[in-house]
């Protein structure tokens, strides 16, 4: 058993032992190189529940929960109020992670206790394990550069400080969709944050059942989360929070016409012009500044020297 962990890791689920990526997730965490690690499954309403005897290739010491079906925000509170560790990890159970993942975190926190988050660089793969996107997220340098979201800081590639998430009250059980950005903006309010390493130390699963697939409801969840961090900036006076979240509202709009316009090719291609007509028509409707915010950006982009272009 484990005595004294250093990071927790909370998996919630609602797949059952029928999710094919499960295994694979819970491997990664066995073969973590930092030995501290506790690991705490919530079982969040699966049709089939898990039970100890499904989690084989879990380290020795996991817990097991069972939640009835309330949501991915607070399946993840109440793992984390079991959790002993100072460090607080959150595993998506499709989602994988190279064994030293948790060492870098750890080594880092420890290193400078002010740091409230930290986040590492990410791959995105396919649903066989093959890169469909290489790691691109940056280090930030500011708390408005987290408010831009200038770099994928997400909870599939962070780790909190225990404290800190409980200090904000851990996830909004009320937002279904962008918890994790809510999350990441509260803590990144309260303290620095930094990123871990330099390869990529997480692979991200895209596959059908992925919440990112939805792209109208993200958009629409990530609005609201970036409108709520505005009100509270624009109460205390913080100009430049203002500004980046402006900047990231921008981003959000750029991201909800291009998906929108991706989703209304790929029913064009399927023979559902109506289908693709309806994407289009919400895209305008939602972000009606996106066309001209693209065509500005592409200007700026060519007016560079190559060599800023590909830095």
């Amino acid at each position: 058993m484990i005595s004294a962990p250093v990071v927790a890791v909370v998996l919630a689920t609602n797949r059952g032992p029928d999710n094919p990526f499960l295994e694979a997730a819970l491997r990664s965490v066995a073969h973590q190189t930092l030995r501290e690690v506790e690991l705490v499954v919530v079982d969040d309403g699966s049709p089939r529940p898990l039970d100890a005897g499904l989690l084989p290739r879990a380290p020795a010491g996991t817990r097991l929960l069972r939640t009835p079906g309330t949501g991915p925000s607070a399946a993840r509170n109440a793992g984390a109020r079991e959790a002993r560790g100072t460090l607080l990890a959150f595993l998506d159970d499709d989602d994988v992670w190279e064994p030293e993942r948790l060492a870098a975190h750890a080594e880092a926190m420890r290193a400078d206790p002010g740091l409230v988050l930290t986040y590492c660089r990410m791959r995105s793969i396919d649903a066989d394990g093959r890169e469909i996107a290489p790691p691109d997220q940056a280090a930030v340098t500011t708390t408005a550069d987290v408010f831009r979201r200038r770099t994928g800081v997400m909870l599939p590639n962070s780790v909190v400080r225990a404290d800190a998430f409980r200090a904000v009250d851990g996830f909004d059980e009320s937002r279904r969709l962008a918890e994790d950005l809510d999350l990441v903006l509260r803590l990144a309010a309260r303290g620095p944050v930094a990123r871990v390493g330099d390869g990529s130390l997480v692979s991200y699963r895209r596959h059908g059942d992925n919440a990112t697939g939805r792209h109208r409801a993200l958009a629409a969840a990530i609005r609201d989360v970036v409108g709520d961090r505005r009100t509270v900036a624009l109460r205390h006076g913080q100009d430049e929070l203002v500004d980046a979240l402006d900047e990231s509202q921008r981003a959000n709009d750029r991201y909800a016409a291009w998906s929108a316009a991706r989703a209304a090719k790929a029913a064009a291609a399927a023979g559902r012009p109506v289908t693709a007509v309806r994407e289009l028509v919400w895209a305008l409707r939602f972000a009606p500044g996106a066309p001209g915010q693209w065509l500005v950006r592409r200007l700026h982009r060519g007016r560079e020297p190559a060599a800023a272009r590909s830095a």
